[in-house]
């Protein structure tokens, strides 16, 4: 066993591959919100950092790690008559619809760490309603102890306050849950929180961006197991020679 005895897992860009997942989708909802009008379509692309023409996110893209408001803010200049709060519902309903592309098979590699004792849980700056239909839909919502989104009254990443909800949920101190991540954002809430650190590539970032803040930087969370297994042997062999 391992030290680490609970894994908190970001969604977009870490449970589910972010560009997979999402580029189609903003495709096809942009299209949507802007009633067919192509040219709209471009400009509501370029406010949240989404290429229309080439179907691929910016770096920097609201999307990425934002929160539902902070991508409507950027949207509703150029939505002359649309209030915030409609906004958001309209885009919480068409997430929940969007068809989500596992960044590894979920059943088997949560299952696994289950298996071994570990709590899970999924902090999310999306909704949370929409959060638990992605899980629901995959077939993994109760392999989860804990989901909270930025709507769930705790705050939303960098800041660590849905990392926090989820080690008191769980009874285990933050040092011994593991934050796992594919954006800043995300190593930030959990350095915040007092928490180790888990990067993965399934988003948008580089590796160099992520390091830093990491203890390791994966290709994708189905290496996990293999990463726990690691550290309990260099744990163990630690105790031996100490």
């Amino acid at each position: 066993m391992t030290d680490i005895r609970a894994v908190l897992f970001d969604k977009d860009g870490t449970l589910f591959d972010f560009n997979a997942t999402w580029s189609a989708w903003a495709h096809g909802f942009l299209g949507e919100l802007s009633g067919g009008d192509p040219a709209l379509a471009g400009r509501l692309g370029r406010a949240i950092g989404y290429d229309m023409e080439l179907k691929i996110f910016e770096a920097g893209s609201p999307v990425i790690a934002g929160t539902p408001g902070e991508i409507a803010e950027a949207m509703l200049p150029l939505l002359p008559g649309q209030g915030a709060a409609a906004l958001i519902e309209q885009m919480n309903r068409a997430a929940a619809q969007a068809p989500m592309v596992e960044a590894a098979p979920l059943v088997d590699l949560l299952g696994r760490l289950k298996a071994v004792g570990l709590r899970l849980g999924v902090a999310t700056n999306d909704a949370e309603a929409p959060a638990r239909a992605h899980l629901a839909a995959t077939g993994v919502l109760g392999h989860f102890d804990f989901v909270a989104g930025f709507d769930s009254g705790h705050g939303a990443k960098p800041d660590p306050g849905m990392l926090l909800a989820f080690a008191e949920a769980v009874g285990v101190p933050p040092a011994q849950v593991l934050m796992v991540g594919d954006s800043r954002h995300d190593l930030l809430a959990g350095r915040a929180a007092g928490m180790p650190t888990l990067g993965v590539l399934t988003g948008l970032a580089q590796e160099e961006e992520l390091a830093p803040l990491a203890l390791a930087v994966l290709p994708h969370i189905g290496h996990l197991p293999d990463w726990l297994g690691g550290r309990a042997s260099e744990r163990a062999l630690e105790n031996a020679a100490g």
